[in-house]
């Protein structure tokens, strides 16, 4: 892996990453996510659907942390090396650093629960360790 950043590359490499980030939260949002949400706050307040405006926060989202995530294991490939370490590292440092401190704030508020937040951060990580790992396998490439 080459020691300089390359922003062409570096770019390239988020996109096609992103692609896999994006599967792998609509699915955890609709499938884990909303239904426990839902449950959580039935009889409490009303949940809106979602629209449009959600739906390109949620993808402006997605793509704060691809690009976080490509960043961190670029980072950890240059100390060491393009290897499974710098897989666990960075998706383990992307997880925790966004959605964990998310998912401790909202529960923290009283706007979720320690169950939820447990799983979804679960699942999240694993999305991400395939997103690094993606990210791994074009920085190999020299996309």
């Amino acid at each position: 892996m080459e020691k300089d950043f390359k922003i062409k590359q570096f770019v390239i490499i988020t996109l096609i990453t992103s692609i896999w980030i994006h599967i792998g939260e609509f699915s955890r949002a609709l499938c884990v996510a909303f239904p426990r949400m839902k449950a959580f706050f039935k009889d409490k307040m009303v949940l809106e659907e979602m629209q449009l405006s959600n739906l390109l926060i949620w993808l402006g989202w997605d793509m704060l942390l691809t690009i976080i995530l490509v960043f961190i294991f670029w980072l950890c490939a240059q100390v060491f090396g393009n290897n499974q370490k710098a897989i666990i590292i960075s998706s383990t440092t992307t997880c925790l650093s966004t959605l964990g401190i998310y998912w401790i704030a909202t529960v923290n508020s009283g706007l979720g629960d320690w169950t939820t937040a447990a799983i979804l951060i679960l699942i999240a990580w694993v999305e991400l360790v395939i997103g690094a790992l993606i990210a791994s396998k074009l920085y190999s490439r020299k996309v």
